[in-house]
């Protein structure tokens, strides 16, 4: 039994490292943050992290009542997810910018603008793949509530790899390139 729950909890782990990709994010924040001041971008850093662990959390937590209430499956919201994602990326393919994107460079941006929140902590760290993983593994580790903690602790494992990522983003890309 206890190497049933280690797997899962190695399959959770790794499941959600790969879809959060923190060291994919790595270079978004970089270039977006670039010009932010090193204690800006910890505090950044540190709420984008936060807000996505609280998304991941609570999808974790209420997200298979929220999808029961609505009638949806977890499949169903996970096959959505992708094709949100395809409709989302498929612009992007062809250099066209949708316009609730993150201004360029030459506009300005507005007051209330905050980056932790969009673009990093939703919808890079804790978008609709890492939703439908969270909610697919919660499926997965049914009322055990042994396996919901080991999924809660690979999650914030998870955030707590990509909290140090972002981090060391610029030396990661000043070595790596």
């Amino acid at each position: 039994m206890a190497i049933e729950l280690l797997q899962f909890g190695l399959i959770a782990f790794v499941t959600l490292l790969v879809v959060v990709d923190p060291f994919g994010v790595a270079p978004v924040f970089v270039a977006i943050a670039k010009d932010l001041k090193a204690t800006e971008r910890r505090q950044i850093v540190l709420r984008a992290v936060t807000i996505a662990f609280a998304v991941t959390l609570f999808f974790l937590l209420v997200g298979r009542a929220l999808l029961s209430y609505l009638g949806v499956t977890v499949y169903a919201f996970a096959i959505s997810g992708g094709i949100l994602l395809f409709a989302t990326a498929l612009p992007m393919l062809f250099g066209v910018r949708p316009a609730l994107q993150s201004p360029g460079r030459d506009e300005c941006r507005t007051a209330g603008e905050d980056i932790a929140i969009f673009p990093l902590a939703i919808p890079l760290l804790s978008g609709p793949g890492a939703i439908a993983t969270i909610l697919l593994l919660t499926d997965q580790a049914g009322a055990d509530p042994r396996r919901l903690g080991i999924l809660a602790l690979a999650t914030a494992v998870v955030y707590l790899v990509a909290f140090w990522v972002l981090n060391i983003g610029e030396w990661l890309m000043r070595h790596l390139g």
